[in-house]
This record gives structure tokens, sequence and C-alpha cells, in this order.
């Protein structure tokens, strides 16, 4: 089983590792979607192999955030960083911001007045919009929802002023007229949405936000099963076919070792903590 959030990326990539799996391993690797749940269940699941989490930034954050009922170092044992993805800073039309220095001036002469949609606590597109606050030195003021497909609606009927989705959700009504896209919030342009300037490069030096998902199992699960998943996912991602099936969702894959994905999480948690701290960011 890989237990996982409904919906969104994470989804999408789950469904990809479990195809995967089940190819590599000769036995049916089912996802299983229980939101928020996931990392929960995946935490004190037993550590033979046979559970496993695919998660995001969420399920380390949110023990930042709030309490929660698993530590997200210590209950898990990493299996390898899979992808990441970078989320396009879009406002509606009607904004009238048609670059990231425009929007940011726009921003600081209105302090609290402009708003942007995100899904939940901790998710991709509420971390980018919270740094991107943080970085720009403006007050643009959070809409929660419970998911990334109805805050992304929002911004296109207009009902609420710009958000950070994934760059695949947000290219249809860019193309379409919709949404204006500004910049993106990876350290490099984005090959979906190309001649697409970066954050940093458009007015706020040193900026990036990308996803990542990744495998996990419960911690204690014996080396060698964590090594064999290891080498499967890897494989996999590593095929040519997969990397254009991620690439076609705004997805970049990776395949680490363990190690890797493991630094990466501290490193992630360690300058979202400090983000915390200095903007007061607080769970719904």
């Amino acid at each position: 089983m890989l237990a996982t959030e409904a919906g969104g990326g994470t989804d999408f990539v789950a469904r990809l590792i479990a195809q995967g799996l089940t190819e590599s391993l000769g036995h049916q690797v089912i996802v299983d979607n229980r939101g928020n749940q996931a990392a929960q269940i995946a935490a004190k699941a037993p550590p033979d192999g046979y559970t496993l989490a695919l998660q995001g930034p969420p399920m380390w954050v949110s023990p930042l955030l709030q309490k929660v009922q698993y530590d997200p170092i210590k209950d898990f044992a990493p299996i390898t960083l899979a992808a990441t993805s970078a989320n396009v800073l879009i406002v509606h039309p009607s904004l009238p911001a048609n670059s990231v220095k425009e929007l940011i001036a726009y921003a600081k002469a209105r302090p609290g007045e402009l708003n942007y949609a995100s899904s939940m606590t901790g998710a991709s597109n509420h971390l980018a919009a919270e740094l991107f606050n943080y970085m720009a030195g403006v007050n643009i003021v959070r809409i929660p929802y419970k998911g990334a497909a109805q805050a992304l609606t929002d911004v296109v009927s207009g009902a609420v002023q710009m958000s950070f989705p994934s760059a695949a959700a947000a290219t249809p009504h860019i193309k379409s007229g919709r949404l204006r896209a500004l910049a993106v919030t990876s350290a490099k342009p984005s090959a979906l949405l190309p001649g697409l300037t970066t954050i940093s490069a458009a007015g706020v030096p040193g900026y990036q936000s990308v996803a990542m998902f990744g495998v996990l199992a419960p911690a204690g699960t014996p080396v060698a099963i964590i090594n064999r998943l290891n080498q499967n996912v890897v494989r996999f991602l590593n095929r040519p076919d997969i990397k254009e099936k991620f690439g076609n969702a705004g997805n970049e894959t990776v395949g680490s070792t363990p190690a890797q994905f493991a630094a990466a999480i501290a490193s992630d948690m360690t300058n979202i903590s400090k983000m915390i701290d200095a903007t007061g960011m607080r769970a719904d």
C-alpha cells in the first residue's frame, strides 16, 4: 500500500510510483488516499515494506505549525526523492500588474488589501505564497481552501486575485487568457511555460520554492528492503517514457538515494522553520 494525500500533484506521483512498483515487485501496489491522515497511518504501520508513503511538504511542514501524531524525522525511513514541481505566480487579468515588480509595487501601496488562494497549510502553493510575502516585503492575505482545484477555480472566476498553483494546473487557463502568468517559482524557467521568467530574476533575488514528492517507509524497515525499493523506484523514474509523463504534468523526476532525500527534508524543514519564525505563519 502507498499512503498519500487525495488529489493534486501528490496523488499523480503516487499513482505512477505504484504502477512502477507493481511491475517490478510482481504484486499489486494500491494507492490509499487518506488525506491528512496518510502520514500518520504510514508512520504507525509495521516496518515490513508493505506499507509505504508518498508524501510532499505538508508531511514535514505540518509538525512545525501544529501538533501531529507522528515525527517526520524519527518515524520514517526515506527511500527516494521521486520528483520536484514548480509553481507559477498567476493573477486574475483584472489585477493591474503585468510583472512581478508591478505586483510588488501595487501590493506595497495596498497592504492587506490583496488576497491569494491556497489549499491546505504546508502545501506548495501555500509555502510559495508565504515565501513571496516574506521576501518581497508585502502583505497579501491568504484565502484557504480544502483543495488546490477549488482555489484555482476561484482565481479564474475573479473571486480571489492571485495564487501560486502548479504549472500544469495553471497552463490551460494561462493559454486561454483567463489568468495572467507573471513568473515561475523555481530557480530555473519551466519547460512547461517557455519564455516565462522566474520570480528570482523578475524582482525577488534568491527566491525559490518547489514542491518535493518522495517515497518513505516506517522507521525500522530493514536496510535491505529500503535499498531494494530505492533501486526499483529509481529505475522506474529513469525510464524515458516515465520522465515524459512526469514532465507533461509539470514535474521533474529525481530518483535520489535515501540519504539524499533525508537531507533534503531536513534542509527544507530548517528553511521553512525560519520563515515561520519570521512571519508568524500559523496552521488553519
